[in-house]
């Protein structure tokens, strides 16, 4: 009972490989004006004011848009993970 590999179709990934490039500018470009916006949230709004909520969903939308536009820059570069 063996395989045949040859027989097998080969994996093409969801995301075309084209796309990567344009991936990696807008998720990070996202991610960076979210963290820009964190930032001067945390200098203009006063002590008394701020939302620890508005801080925790702020910080995790810039890290999830900085996290999988640096995913996306290693597989731009050939850097499969």
């Amino acid at each position: 009972m063996a395989v045949d590999i040859t027989q097998m179709e080969k994996y093409g990934g969801p995301i075309n490989p084209a796309l990567f490039s344009q991936f990696t500018f807008i998720l990070v470009g996202l991610g960076l004006v979210s963290t820009a916006y964190f930032f001067i949230q945390e200098v203009t709004v006063d002590v008394k004011k701020r939302s620890v909520i508005t801080e925790v969903l702020l910080a995790l939308m810039a890290a999830g848009f900085l996290g999988f536009g640096i995913i996306f820059l290693a597989l731009w570069v050939g850097i499969y993970l």
